[in-house]
């Protein structure tokens, strides 16, 4: 088996911390030499970890774009890295720090000048997602055969996934957080944030800017936002109860979880000896350590199995983009026009054999995918993502007129905004699938469709120009987190 070592850079710009790892990765080639090559992470090393920073901020609006660009340039420095060397990477920002103004301007500017990265503003589902799999989470449901969540909270929120054998099967966000209250060591306030404000007062808390507050009372409310939280999550109270916590919408279905794990600058505080004093609670300006551990004693009253994550604080960090570059089929539909196209993040669609496909069947499977999609993706990206379908035995003229049907219908519903659509098939479907997209939607959107790709949930991919009109390069990149060693 050919290998070969890349340098890989991971940035995480989050709400409260600042962090970058540089990883080795050797890859293994995986496929004969008689097709195409695929090769695959088959051993990391972790060559440099920073310091945790706070993340510098100009305003409540603005990062601090010259500190940021300072702070990563001293870290290059420091683990004497060369930028040619980088042949992969991510650049994710994450939790309220997304919603800054300039937020996507930083992120491109790092990636631009820093190698050939993934790159991504995260909303808080996709950080969940993210967080889960860094964490470990991801691949504990795949060993266990059953659901596994994980909780990664950070200084502004809360970001659950749950993973069913190794699958995502939904994602919800709360206003739980470090730095939603901020205080000095003698306890006066200097901060409430006004989404817990709202909770707060819901549940007979009073707690002001300016206040005088004690570790009796910072314990009591962390207790019972935590409290709110698991119950939730384990079901065992409804949205209505806890809607003030809420960030965008509910899951849907809460399904049984059988192990949880904790990560994000929360987890790694819960690793920590617990505060005993007020001062030692505030050492950080903020409720973080009596979060952590009010946390830790409200698990012991949920009869769910809590186990070590991975990853805690370090979860959200990319290891790399691993890439790969396969050639899509002489039966893609294209509009070259749209091409090329860098960085699309990949959803699955994935269809179990049915004996008879009806419209109800795709309607209900598409929808739901769409729905979440629009949870991780927004719309506000054209494309939002690459929709990759596997599972499908071979295709009737019918059937795909019925799932043409739903995919157009739908997308049209979710990302009526989007001027593109963008399909990958497993099989070799694509020109008779763009053409019946195509038929439904009119230009709006134009449609991309390839086949004989094989892809994965979490994928990025890259589509290059068109090879004598009727074949297309596409850019495989698996997002590598790093596990404990």
């Amino acid at each position: 088996m050919e290998e070969q070592w890349i340098t890989s850079v991971g940035i995480d710009l989050g709400t409260s911390t600042t962090k970058l790892i540089v990883s080795r990765l050797r890859l293994g080639r995986m496929s004969s030499h008689f097709s195409l090559p695929r090769f695959q992470i088959v051993e990391r090393q972790l060559r440099y970890a920073s310091p945790i920073y706070t993340t510098p901020l100009k305003n409540m609006e603005e990062i601090d774009t010259e500190k940021v660009f300072s702070l990563l340039a001293d870290e290059y420095r420091k683990a004497q890295l060369n930028l040619s060397e980088v042949k992969s990477g991510a650049v994710i920002i994450t939790g309220e720090t997304a919603t800054k103004s300039n937020a996507e301007q930083i992120v491109h500017y790092l990636a631009e000048r820093s190698g050939d990265f993934v790159v991504a503003t995260a909303g808080a589902d996709l950080e969940g997602v993210l967080a889960g799999k860094g964490a470990g989470a991801e691949k504990r449901s795949r060993q266990i055969h059953g659901v596994v969540a994980n909780i990664d909270i950070g200084g502004g929120t809360a970001n659950a996934a749950f993973f069913q054998r190794g699958k995502v099967v939904g994602t919800v966000t709360f206003h739980v957080g470090g730095r939603l209250i901020r205080l000095d060591e003698a306890g006066v306030v200097s901060y409430v944030s006004p989404h817990l404000a709202v909770w707060l007062k819901e549940n007979g808390f009073t707690l002001a800017v300016g206040q005088q507050t004690t570790y009796e009372q910072l314990w009591t409310i962390t207790s019972a936002l935590n409290r709110a939280m698991l119950s939730y999550v384990t079901g065992k109270t409804s949205q209505a109860d806890i809607q003030a916590l809420l960030l965008g919408p509910p899951m849907t279905r809460m399904p049984p979880i059988d192990e949880l794990m904790i990560s994000g600058g929360i987890g790694q505080l819960m690793t920590e000896p617990r505060p005993q004093t007020l001062a030692q609670a505030a050492i950080h300006g903020d409720i973080g350590p009596i979060l952590a551990h009010s946390l830790q004693a409200e698990l012991g009253h949920f009869p769910v199995q809590t186990i070590t994550p991975e990853q805690t604080v370090r979860a959200t960090v990319i290891g790399a983009g691993m890439q790969s570059t396969e050639i899509s089929g002489s039966t893609v539909h294209l509009h070259p026009a749209s091409l090329p196209l860098r960085n699309i993040p990949v959803i699955k669609l994935e269809l179990e054999p049915a004996p008879v496909y009806t419209a109800d069947f795709f309607r209900e499977r598409v929808g739901q995918m769409m729905e979440f999609a629009y949870r991780l993706f927004g719309d506000e990206s054209s494309p939002p993502f690459a929709l990759a379908m596997n599972g499908l035995p071979y295709c009737s003229y019918a059937t795909l007129q019925l799932l043409a049907d739903q995919l157009a219908g739908c997308y049209h519903e979710w990302f009526g905004k989007s001027r593109l659509m963008v399909v990958v098939c497993e099989n070799d479907m694509a020109k008779a699938l763009g053409q019946a997209l195509t038929i439904r939607c009119q230009g709006k959107p134009d449609i991309i469709c390839i086949d004989q790709i094989k892809v994965e949930y979490g994928d990025y991919i890259d589509l290059g120009e068109p090879i004598s009109e009727a074949m297309i390069p596409v850019v495989i990149k698996t997002l590598a987190f790093h596990e404990r060693t």
